[in-house]
């Protein structure tokens, strides 16, 4: 699980391997969580966030470069790691595919309840004008 800022908020994103695929889902804080909050939050809602990235598609972990054989450039190259502390961006590729999943759904009830709608109208429509006619 890594943690970061993402201005402005603190997000987690939790990464499970699976091989060479990766299943992602992220957690939006508000302010900066403390080690303990993060603890306490792990105890109460970890599986929750287990079962929710092993929900979410599944994504090829792309192969690293060979590393360089300088170890000056290795070193930099790892302090430069360690400080961008930022999720793989195969678990960004999973995020985002789980959220275009879950917006296509919303569009498609969304759509499915304004038909709905529409054709009750209708139909209470069709109820008025065949009392009006009756009437006469």
């Amino acid at each position: 699980m890594t943690v970061y800022f993402d201005d402005p908020f603190w997000v987690a994103v939790l990464e499970v391997l699976d091989g060479d695929r990766v299943r992602a889902t992220r957690h939006v804080f508000g302010a900066e969580p403390t080690d303990p909050e993060l603890y306490e939050f792990l105890l109460r809602h970890g599986g929750g966030l287990l079962a929710c990235a092993q929900q979410s598609p599944a994504v090829a972990v792309p192969q690293a470069p060979p590393a360089p054989r300088n170890p000056k450039r290795m070193a930099r190259a790892a302090a430069r790691a360690a400080a961008e502390a930022r999720p793989s961006t195969a678990a960004q590729e999973a995020v985002k595919k789980a959220t275009e999943l879950r917006k296509r759904a919303s569009a498609e009830r969304g759509r499915e309840h304004r038909e709905a709608h529409a054709e009750h109208r209708r139909e209470l429509r069709r109820a008025k004008s065949r009392a009006r006619h009756r009437g006469h």
